[in-house]
């Protein structure tokens, strides 16, 4: 792919991202997440605005000088101290861009700035030529340009291009373009401003119709060859343009686009998380390219043509964006294929009346549960066909912790028939009684998950705990329940461990019985 076809992806998460309420960041996750950018290969990280307070000031400062590989913008209105703080915090990087921006349409001048055009042309125009005296790179944003007057919005561009802007960003402040309008916009502006071939034009999409990543592709379709967006399509309001939807439609319709960028898809997953995890925004399920469901089928149909044949039903695979696979949710709408798949991934191979037998049992059972999950195959498994022995049984259990007391735990188990006592100490009563089942069992398995809840009402509430626990390979789902919270996590994880050995034939060196 030549250069003219190649799409500068600009990553605005740690500016305009973190403008979303409630989602501030600290200079040591924004660290973090520069260094994960970094990895996932963006070419440049708008990393602040360094104005905006001396924390800003820091984290730009301490990106510019320590991520390698993509350019490091700072932010700054059309404002002296604004660009010399900018300047200041990128002095002496090896790729540094300032951003200066103000509002153009008549919305901003009259209501806002309370300018005139000319005014803020000359504001503009020098805001522009003093960010060139810091660094070569300056790109200008004409904000709100999509409601600026066109013949207006290209003398401004016009302007700054001369004055020095090697990128013109056309930003749809408000959301308020649609796609094809936009696509006009950015074609007049080819035709009308002469010097337009000395400036990249970027695109900058918010989301408030959901139109942000549409809009997006279209400007990129007719000429843009930046694309201003964020992780997860956070951002003021209802979001900017996701990073991750506008890669992997460059990616996914290649065909179509005639587009490529240097992003490293396999880091979209990892980094999705991340980022939701450090701004504490959940990253809804139905999320395009990173959601939970994305890549999971829960209707037969679907399940059948996925199984056969995976691009039947999926335009993408799931571990070009960093998702280990596809996911078969099983429920009602599931039919045999599935069944018959997971449970061949559980270890059961079963003949065709067998299938038949458990499909029947799983109905019933997934008429009554909004999701079926391996230990429920399992347990039908064990109903239906064959059954399921208890390798491990919780014997004996007793725990220590409270304040200045180092917390432990004694187990013992019965194994296959014979007692097997341990004791640990860890990080809670719970962390000490699973080190010491880990013992007692020799399990190198991992909890993923833990969740607790009261199973009735009152202060002698029942609690019920379900632990979900990987090994080999394969993870499963145990439950126990009691009054005693500790106890309950301890038949958890014991349930996980036998539905483990059952469904992967796991054999294990354990200790000299007591």
């Amino acid at each position: 792919m030549s250069d003219q076809n190649r799409v500068i992806i600009f990553d605005t998460t740690l500016r305009d991202a973190e403008q979303t309420p409630g989602s501030s960041l600290t200079v040591r996750e924004k660290m973090e997440i520069a260094h994960q950018l970094a990895r996932l290969k963006v070419d440049v990280i708008e990393a602040g605005f360094p104005a905006s307070s001396n924390e800003d000031f820091e984290a730009v400062r301490r990106i510019a000088h320590e991520i390698e590989g993509p350019t490091i913008c700072g932010l700054a209105r059309v404002v002296s101290r604004d660009i010399e703080r900018a300047g200041e915090s990128l002095q002496g990087a090896s790729r540094p861009r300032i951003h200066t921006f103000v509002g153009t349409s008549d919305i901003n001048i009259q209501n806002q700035l309370r300018k005139t055009r000319d005014e803020v042309l000359k504001m503009a125009v020098g805001a522009v030529q003093q960010a060139k005296s810091y660094c070569a790179d300056v790109e200008f944003s004409p904000m709100d340009a999509t409601r600026t007057d066109p013949d207006y919005l290209c003398e401004v561009v016009a302007a700054t291009i001369e004055a020095g802007a090697t990128t013109i960003n056309i930003p749809d402040t408000v959301g308020y373009a649609v796609p094809e309008q936009l696509g006009e916009l950015i074609r007049y502006l080819r035709e009308h401003v002469p010097n337009i071939n000395q400036a990249v034009i970027s695109i900058h999409c918010h989301d408030d119709l959901g139109l942000a990543v549409a809009n997006s592709l279209t400007a990129l379709k007719y000429g843009a060859r930046q694309a201003e967006c964020t992780i997860n399509g956070l951002g003021e309001r209802a979001g900017n343009a996701a990073l991750e939807e506008i890669v992997m439609a460059i990616k996914t319709r290649g065909e179509y686009f005639g587009l490529a960028c240097g992003v490293e898809t396999r880091e979209l997953f990892p980094t999705s998380r991340l980022v939701s995890r450090l701004m504490r925004c959940v990253v809804p399920r139905n999320k395009a390219v990173v959601g939970a469901n994305a890549f999971a089928h829960s209707s037969g149909i679907h399940q059948d043509g996925v199984l056969k044949q995976r691009s039947t039903f999926e335009i993408m695979s799931p571990e070009d964006v960093g998702v280990e696979s596809t996911q078969i949710v099983l429920t009602a709408r599931s039919g045999r294929h599935a069944l018959r798949h997971r449970l061949e991934q559980l270890g059961h191979t079963l003949s065709k009346e067998e299938v038949d037998k458990a499909y029947e049992r799983f109905l019933e059972v997934a008429d009554k549960k909004t999701e079926i999950y391996d230990e429920d195959l399992l347990a039908i498994v064990g109903d239906e066909i064959r059954d399921v022995p208890e390798k491990y049984r919780l014997d004996y259990l007793h725990t220590i912790s409270g304040t200045g007391t180092v917390p432990s735990a004694t187990v013992r188990l019965m194994i296959d028939g014979q007692a097997v006592q341990q004791s640990a100490w860890g990080d809670g009563p719970v962390d000490a009684a699973y080190r010491a089942i880990d013992m007692a069992t020799g399990t190198t398995s991992k909890v993923e998950e833990y969740t607790i809840r009261a199973v009735t009402s009152g202060s002698q509430a029942m609690g019920e705990v379900t632990v979900q626990v990987s090994e080999q390979g394969r993870t499963l789902t145990g439950r126990g329940a009691s009054t005693d919270i500790i106890e309950a996590s301890a038949k958890a994880y014991i349930d996980a461990l036998n539905r483990l050995a059952v469904a992967a034939g796991i054999q294990r060196q354990h200790p000299q019985a007591v």
